[in-house]
């Protein structure tokens, strides 16, 4: 079943709570997006530590997902994505929000993230969100051949 709309057209999404019974669908979705994507294990692990994980959902089928671990005033969004036939039709802005008001709501003053300079979509829509980047991983991310940086953002959250 392939829920996606024309291309340009919005889907209209849920974003829920992602439950371990969600790890293989977040899984495949994954899988489909990286090259080094993460395991249904550490999926899972997330899941049972209590990170605020979502996934979203559109006429019934995961299309994308989102974990965060918030602790000591600080979110750290480990893992933002969306099935590649979704991308650039708001959903991963829609989802980024959502977890950044839970994070706010949970009383975080900053949220942190990793992304690969290779990745200039991703960095835009950070960005305009009003993400900064304060510093860099070397060799963070596994790659093709060896490894690649991560640039780190930060985003003050500010108080509702």
């Amino acid at each position: 079943m392939n829920p996606a709309p024309p291309a340009g057209a919005a889907p209209e999404v849920a974003i829920r709570a992602m439950l371990e019974a969600d790890v293989a669908a977040v899984a495949a979705v994954e899988r489909a997006s990286y090259q080094f994507p993460w395991s249904e294990g550490i999926f899972r692990d997330c899941v049972r530590v209590g990170y605020l994980c979502r996934v979203v959902e559109c006429a019934g089928v995961v299309i994308g997902h989102g974990i965060v671990s918030a602790g000591a005033g600080e979110a750290h969004i480990l893992n933002v994505c969306v099935r590649p036939e979704f991308r650039c039709r708001g959903i991963g802005r829609q989802l980024l929000r959502y977890l950044l008001e839970r994070s706010r709501a949970l009383g975080m003053a900053e949220a942190f993230l990793e992304v690969r300079p290779s990745n200039t979509t991703a960095i835009r829509l950070y960005q305009s969100l009003g993400f900064e980047q304060v510093g860099v991983r070397r060799g963070y991310y596994q790659a093709t051949h060896g490894r690649e940086d991560a640039a780190v953002l930060r985003l003050a959250l500010t108080p509702p």
